[in-house]
């Protein structure tokens, strides 16, 4: 080892330097303390949310609601009108439970604001049958056991019956061999149309089989 006065420093020095970097620690701890005793600045106020009337025909009555501009189509549905039939499972688009049809046309309500759909004609499962009168696509999902725990099945049947309505419109999906012709309703075809509807009990077969006994077509 060398010895302090090898490299040029003196006990004296040594003491010295170590004195300077104790007292520049204190300087440094004293100035994070002032600073972090320094009252926060204040965080700006939030905008008041913003209201407007929004017209709307769901199950065919009419609604006027007043709604903040930032509600989804689907809380509107269900905290607005009670029609908890709509469900909210991911509420990011990614599991169809929220599926409605907006003027004919399926869409998940979660990714819609409400006020996008000033005087639309909306469905929900509601809108589609009662107990006492189901619609056929729901008569089917009963009669195949086309539900395990049911939470998706609002969405799963709403998306049907949209299903078939496109391939009535020859509407081509992803599967569609030929763009031009008109869609057939087979397995594959139905798989790919309603692949947006996520049933987590597995019942995609007895699905199928609901969808396809109410089309009328073999599977």
């Amino acid at each position: 080892m060398q010895r302090f006065s090898e490299i040029g420093l003196s006990r004296r020095d040594l003491l010295a330097a170590g004195a300077a970097t104790v007292a520049g620690s204190a300087g440094v701890r004293q100035s994070h303390a002032a600073e972090t005793a320094r009252p926060a600045a204040a965080t700006p106020a939030a905008p008041e949310p913003v209201a407007m009337p929004v017209h709307v025909t769901v199950n065919g009555t009419d609604h006027t609601l007043d709604l903040d501009t930032r509600t989804t189509l689907l809380d509107a549905l269900r905290e607005h009108l009670h029609l908890t039939g709509t469900k909210k499972g991911c509420d990011h688009g990614q599991c169809g439970a929220c599926t409605v049809m907006v003027d004919g046309v399926r869409i998940n309500a979660c990714l819609t604001l409400a006020v996008m759909h000033e005087g639309a004609s909306v469905t929900t499962i509601e809108g589609l049958g009662q107990p006492d009168a189901l619609h056929p696509m729901q008569a089917a999902f009963v009669a195949h056991d086309g539900y395990q725990c049911g939470y998706c099945t609002p969405g799963q049947i709403c998306s049907a019956v949209a299903v078939l309505d496109e391939i009535k419109a020859g509407i081509p999906s992803h599967v569609s061999a030929d763009l031009t012709a008109q869609p057939s309703v087979s397995a594959d075809e139905l798989r790919e149309r309603m692949s947006g509807n996520i049933c987590r009990c597995g019942a995609y077969s007895n699905i199928i089989a609901a969808i396809t006994e109410v089309a009328g077509s073999p599977a």
